[in-house]
C-alpha cells in the first residue's frame, strides 16, 4: 500500500547504500539476495552502490567472492549476470567506533558520487547487534555523514533493526540519541513483519471489497485473534532470547503493528504520515493494563519436553546456553481491549510462542509461511437432514497470482531508498507500544511473580490461557 507497491515503475533516486555489519548472516541471507532481486525487477537505479563495512579485514574483491557465494546459496544464481550486479559493491573495514573507519567511508563515498553519479544520497543500514547502534550513528554524526544539504534535493537515512530499546526507558534514550544526529523523516525503524505481503494486503482486503470493510467493526465481530506460531525453539538464539521473551521479541513490535493495521481507521490518504497517525490512534486507544491487573489479561508460559513432527524435543531450560532456572517466556497471550467507537467491548487476543504446531483456519489472514486469506462458511450438506458443512474460500497468494512473491527485505529496502516511511515505526509508536507493556513486563519480572506455568511442545500453549477468555462460545483457535 506504499506508492513502491502501487507505482511499479517507480524508482529511487541515484544512491548508495552503505551495510554496517557486511560480514554478518543478515547480509548474507536477507539483504544482498534483496538487493539483487530488487536490480533484477528494473527497481534499482542505473547509477546505484552498494558499500559493506565490517571489522572483518578483507577486499572489496574478497568481499564480492562472499556475496556472489550468498546469491549462489541463497538465491540459486550464477555466471555473468551475477559480475555485473557485484560490480556494484564495494568494501571498507574497520571498527564502528573507529572515527578514522568513517573517515575512509567518507572518502570512498565521495569517490563513488564522483565515479558512479550517485548524487551525495546515502542509506545507512545498521545490520549490526543493538548495542552497537548508538557508537555507529555517534561517529556517522561527528563526521559530518549524516548531515542532508539544506535546499538541496540530495538525502541521508538511517536504518535500524528491532529491537528498539528492551523497556520504555531504554526506547526513549534510543530515540533521544538517535535525534540527536538524525531527524525523525532520515530515521527507518525497520520490522520484517510489515514488509510481508499479507500484512500490506489487510486494508486492501477491507478497503477493496464492500462485503468486508461494512462489517469490520463491533456490530458484526465477536473478538479478534493473532497467532504468531513457530515450531521452532530458541535455536542458536539463547543468549538473546533468555534475556527478551517472547512478549518482547514478538508482541512488543511484530504483534502490535499487525494489531494496529487490523483495527485502524481507513487513513486519509496511503501515505507515511496518514498511516502512522491512524496506527498511533489505535495504541491510544488500548485500554492500559495496571500491574495489579496483569493475570487478568496477560499469560505467559515455557515450554516443556514434548514432540514436534513426532520428533522428541527438549523442554527450553535443557535448550542449549538456557539457564536452568530461567523464568523468560516462550509464550505469552495478552487480551487487549480498546475504547473506541468501532471496537468497543471486542477483545483482542494476541498470543505467539514457540514449539507450537501451525496450520489455518475460519476467517484467516495468513502471514507466513503459505501467504493467502482464508473465509470459511457454513452450509447445509446434501440429504434430507438439516446438517452444516464448513465451506471453505481460501486466496492463495501463489495460486492466485503465480510468479514469486518477494520477500519482505525487498520491500522494506526499497521503501527506505524512496523515503517512504509508511512501514515502519515513528519514535511515538514505539514508546507508546513500550508504555503498554511496561506493566506486563513488571509484573512477570518480580521477584515475587508466580512459577511461570509449562506447555508441552507440540502443543497449543498453556491452560491457563484459556482463561482469557470471557464467554464460553470463544475459544483458541487450533490454526
Amino acid at each position: 500500500m506504499t506508492d513502491s507497491l502501487l507505482v511499479p515503475d517507480r524508482v529511487p533516486d541515484p544512491c548508495v547504500l552503505v551495510i554496517f555489519g557486511a560480514s554478518g548472516d543478515l547480509t548474507r541471507r536477507k539483504l544482498i539476495p534483496a538487493v539483487w532481486h530488487l536490480q533484477q525487477q528494473g527497481r534499482l537505479p542505473e547509477q546505484f552502490a552498494l558499500v559493506g563495512g565490517a571489522r572483518s579485514a578483507m577486499s572489496p574483491d574478497d568481499f564480492r567472492a562472499r556475496m556472489g557465494e550468498a546469491l549462489h546459496e541463497f538465491v540459486g544464481v550464477g555466471g555473468d549476470e551475477v559480475d555485473h550486479f557485484l560490480s556494484h559493491l564495494d568494501y571498507v573495514s574497520g571498527d564502528p567506533g573507529d572515527a578514522g573507519f568513517y573517515e575512509r567511508l567518507g572518502t570512498r563515498l565521495q569517490q563513488i558520487d564522483e565515479e558512479r553519479g550517485t548524487a551525495g544520497n546515502r542509506c545507512f543500514y545498521c545490520s549490526v547487534p543493538p548495542q552497537v547502534y548508538l557508537p555507529i550513528i555517534e561517529q556517522l554524526g561527528n563526521a559530518g555523514l549524516h548531515r542532508e544539504a539544506q535546499g538541496e534535493p540530495g538525502w541521508v537515512r538511517i536504518v535500524v533493526e528491532k529491537p528498539f530499546g528492551h523497556d520504555l526507558e531504554s526506547a526513549r534514550d534510543l530515540n533521544r540519541s538517535i535525534h540527536a544526529v538524525f531527524a525523525e523523516h532520515q530515521i527507518f525503524r525497520i520490522d520484517h513483519y510489515l514488509g510481508k505481503e499479507t500484512v500490506q494486503n489487510i486494508l486492501v482486503f477491507r478497503l477493496a471489497n464492500s462485503m468486508f470493510e461494512p462489517l469490520w467493526n463491533r456490530r458484526y465481530v465477536d473478538h479478534v485473534q493473532i497467532t504468531a506460531a513457530e515450531a521452532v525453539g530458541v535455536e542458536h538464539r539463547a543468549g538473546y532470547y533468555d534475556g527478551s521473551g517472547a512478549l518482547r521479541d514478538m508482541i512488543q513490535n511484530h504483534l502490535l503493528q499487525v494489531l494496529c493495521v487490523v483495527a485502524m481507521e481507513p487513513p486519509s490518504a496511503f501515505d507515511a504520515e496518514s498511516v502512522r497517525l491512524e496506527k498511533l490512534k489505535v495504541l491510544k486507544a488500548i485500554r492500559p493494563i495496571s500491574v495489579g491487573e496483569v493475570d487478568h489479561f496477560a499469560v505467559r508460559a515455557q515450554y516443556t519436553e514434548g514432540e514436534v513432527d513426532d520428533v522428541l524435543v527438549p523442554g527450553y531450560r535443557e535448550e542449549q546456553d538456557v539457564p536452568a532456572d530461567s523464568r523468560t517466556e516462550t509464550y505469552a497471550a495478552v487480551e487487549f481491549i480498546l475504547d473506541n467507537w468501532r471496537w468497543q467491548g471486542v477483545p483482542f487476543y494476541v498470543r505467539t510462542g514457540k514449539r507450537m504446531p501451525l496450520r489455518a483456519s475460519t476467517l484467516t489472514i495468513r502471514i507466513q509461511p503459505d501467504e493467502g486469506i482464508a473465509l470459511s462458511f457454513s452450509g447445509k450438506t446434501p440429504g434430507p437432514d438439516v446438517n452444516l458443512g464448513t465451506v471453505e474460500m481460501d486466496f492463495n497468494y501463489q495460486d492466485a497470482f503465480g510468479g514469486r512473491s518477494p520477500e519482505a527485505y525487498e520491500t522494506l529496502l526499497l521503501d527506505c531508498l524512496l523515503g517512504d516511511g509508511t512501514l515502519f515505526a515513528d519514535a511515538g509508536w514505539i514508546e507508546k507500544s513500550w508504555e503498554l507493556l511496561m506493566p506486563i513486563h513488571e509484573a512477570w519480572s518480580a521477584a515475587s511473580a508466580t512459577q511461570v506455568p509449562g506447555y508441552r511442545a507440540g502443543s497449543w500453549g498453556p491452560t491457563e490461557a484459556d482463561e482469557l477468555f470471557d464467554r464460553d462460545w470463544r475459544a483458541w483457535a487450533c490454526l
